[in-house]
């Protein structure tokens, strides 16, 4: 990456927003030529992250990011029973198709209500004992019925199925004929094994699934810095974790040294992440410890108060770049995390030297995410989020602790503790926001003239703009802001 104006711009401590991409020639014929598999590791095929916050990555969140090319990271405050279930889960979910909410005939309407939101896909596939599908039932169906009846009174039973060895052009044309959405899937024996829709048929062609030696789903999680952090991470990795992200506001410690050291021995060549920092020195530290990839930013995220409370950070564009110059001499790499709005947001990162970035609440607002699905007082419907260092997930943390030493615990927080984080039109899935961040990303590299990350961070030249430079970029039509 060069700047426009070295000179000057070179100098200057810069966040996302005060920085744009210049366009240059492009030889390809077409973006689909762009390949953004990631440079760090092998898995996935765009450098998306969801981040270890517990409003916004959960077993459905984890699997269905790895399903679409990402990468999914479990929060740190889970209990081993929790992540046994859901690592286990994931590891046995397709690779392919989306997990079918799925109820027997005699089930009640009021079961099935309390599962249909959590998927997009918006329906509920009603089996038989041998696990056949027999019906679908929808949210159409739902309106104005007794919520004690039975599912097999009000399914579908003209069900538009489709077999396993379907392409996704053969899927999509069969929905597309009989005016349907959603299909359940079966294997050769007529089993359900997942269900798709019009959507996912696309994204298939789109999207290559992050999965490990095994072809299972990739997962990865998060571990404290506590001196059990050796230990828990071996926990992790022999229930079938992919990558250990070790993760603290400030990595730039003894404790995180220390964890990383440990860990590294504990757990042999298994990618460990570690951060977050924010300088070149912080960098050093932690890959000299043993840290493969550094999670950089402090303070930037929806939900942090972190700059407010303490005055301490720095400004994104540069923090990352700073912090992949460092990691690069070393052969390393580094993840951006934090103040993702947009997908130029994702390019800047990547173009700022980031081989992967992490996005948090712009993913919280879906079915996919672990908060339960509630409505305003308007109809509208969102997701509660909060911040991992927030008052709230402090007193979830402590909760064992005594009253007393929960209350100290509490005094030191640097998160907000409730936010509605609405469900927006188009993008209620995280596969929705996942296509989006995709295409929007592989854009820019065509105007850059690249195909590959490495190619896109040698090319990019990046230019520093006012603030009216920035809303001048905005979409300047009327819209609601939920």
């Amino acid at each position: 990456m060069k700047f426009l104006h070295p000179d000057n711009d070179s100098h200057l401590e810069l966040s996302l927003d005060d920085v744009f991409i210049l366009p240059s020639y492009f030889e390809g014929v077409s973006r689909r030529a762009v390949d953004l598999s990631p440079i760090d590791f092998v898995g996935g095929c765009h450098p998306v992250v969801s981040a270890n916050m517990n409003a916004v990555t959960g077993k459905r969140l984890a699997e269905t990011m790895a399903r679409n090319g990402g990468l999914g990271v479990l929060p740190q405050d889970m209990s081993n029973e929790t992540l046994t279930r859901i690592v286990a889960y994931i590891k046995a979910a397709s690779s392919t198709f989306d997990t079918a909410l799925r109820v027997s005939e005699k089930a009640t309407l009021r079961d099935v209500q309390g599962i249909i939101r959590k998927r997009n896909h918006g329906a509920v596939v009603v089996v038989d004992d041998s696990q056949k599908p027999i019906g679908v039932v929808t949210l159409a169906d739902l309106r104005e019925r007794d919520q004690y009846s039975c599912a097999g009174d009000v399914m579908s039973t003209d069900l538009i199925v489709s077999d396993v060895t379907m392409s996704p052009e053969e899927s999509f044309l069969r929905m597309h004929d009989a005016r349907v959405r959603v299909s359940p899937v079966v294997d050769k024996n007529g089993i359900l094994v997942g269900i798709t829709t019009k959507d996912d048929c696309v994204r298939r062609m789109l999207f290559k699934p992050a999965v490990d030696a095994k072809g299972s789903l990739m997962v990865a999680a998060a571990v404290g810095i506590s001196v059990n952090a050796a230990d828990h991470a071996k926990f992790l990795v022999d229930l079938g974790v992919d990558v250990i992200v070790l993760d603290t506001a400030h990595g730039h410690q003894r404790r995180m040294l220390e964890a990383i050291e440990s860990t590294r021995k504990a757990i042999g060549d298994v990618p460990i992440v570690a951060g977050n920092v924010c300088t070149a020195e912080g960098t050093k530290a932690l890959i000299e410890a043993g840290a493969d990839i550094i999670k950089v930013n402090v303070g930037p995220g929806a939900m942090c108060t972190t700059r407010m409370q303490t005055g301490v950070g720095r400004p994104t564009f540069s923090a990352v770049k700073a912090c992949a110059e460092t990691a690069k001499s070393y052969g390393k790499y580094v993840w951006g995390d934090g103040g993702v709005k947009h997908p130029r947001d994702v390019a800047l990162y990547l173009a700022a030297g980031a081989s992967r970035v992490m996005v948090g609440t712009m993913l919280c607002g879906t079915y996919e995410s672990p908060g339960d699905l509630k409505q305003d007082a308007d109809g509208f419907w969102f997701k509660e989020n909060y911040g991992m260092a927030s008052a709230r997930a402090v007193r979830d943390r402590v909760s064992k602790l005594n009253p007393f030493q929960q209350a100290q615990k509490e005094v030191f927080r640097e998160g907000i503790s409730n936010s509605k984080i609405y469900l927006a039109p188009g993008r209620e899935s995280v596969a929705d926001i996942l296509v989006e961040i995709y295409t929007g990303v592989q854009s820019s590299f065509t105007y850059v003239g690249a195909t590959t990350i490495p190619d896109f961070q040698d090319n990019a030249c990046v230019g520093v703009q006012t603030r009216a430079g920035f809303v001048e970029g905005t979409p300047h039509g009327k819209i609601r802001n939920a």
